[in-house]
Formats: C-alpha cells, sequence, structure tokens
C-alpha cells in the first residue's frame, strides 16, 4: 500500500504526499495539491486512483479478485500549519489509539465477550 501511496504523483501530476499510515481497515494519508493554474486531477480522481491501484494489488498478493474498498472516503481542506501539524501528529499516532477504535473488530468481540 505504501508503494501505491508514494507513486501517485507519477500518475496525478501536481500533487505531493505528506504524511500516510496504513491501519488495518482504514488509511489515513495528505495529499497537497499544486497551484490552481497547475494542470491536476480533483481530489476524487486522485482517491480513485489509488483505490484502484491498491485493490489491484491487494487482489494480485491474495490471488483473489473482487476485493474492493469502500464507496466513500472522508477529505478536509487542512487550511494552515497549525492545522497540518495536528493532522500530521493524528496520523502519526492513530495506530497507538487502534486498540479503543469503535471499528476494531477485536474491541466489539471483546465488549460482548467482556474480556480485555
Amino acid at each position: 500500500m505504501q508503494q501505491i501511496w508514494d507513486h501517485l504523483p507519477t500518475h496525478d501530476h501536481g500533487i505531493d504526499l505528506d504524511a500516510f499510515i496504513v491501519m488495518p481497515n482504514h488509511v489515513h494519508g495528505i495529499i497537497i495539491l499544486a497551484d490552481q493554474s497547475e494542470r491536476r486531477h480533483a481530489i476524487p480522481e486522485i482517491v480513485r486512483g489509488f483505490k484502484t491501484f491498491s485493490a489491484r494489488r491487494v487482489n494480485e498478493h491474495a490471488g483473489t479478485r473482487g476485493v474492493r474498498w469502500q464507496r466513500g472516503y472522508y477529505e478536509h481542506v487542512i487550511r494552515n500549519e497549525k492545522a497540518l501539524d495536528r493532522i500530521r501528529a493524528y496520523i502519526a499516532n492513530n495506530p497507538a489509539r487502534w486498540a479503543d477504535d469503535p471499528e476494531n473488530i477485536s474491541r466489539a468481540v471483546s465488549a460482548e465477550t467482556g474480556r480485555v
């Protein structure tokens, strides 16, 4: 997945990549868009490309067909350096918070059984 992320600027000119992390059921990444005057793809096209390339790679590696990403995604415009630093920290610290994530299946099973 990291290789696909790192390779995005070769397919989508006018972008730079920043923080990125792969979680068990999602990814976080910061895409920096070049000045509007440069011709580049819109965010939905960039995300679609990432999903397409990574799904292909997962399917090839696992010898499967049809592994797909969820339909939607969340995007947020980062407006200043303070927000950029805060989001970079969130991405870097996300793995440490996985045990408490509501989407963590292990957490849901533990809550049902009463075991941690």
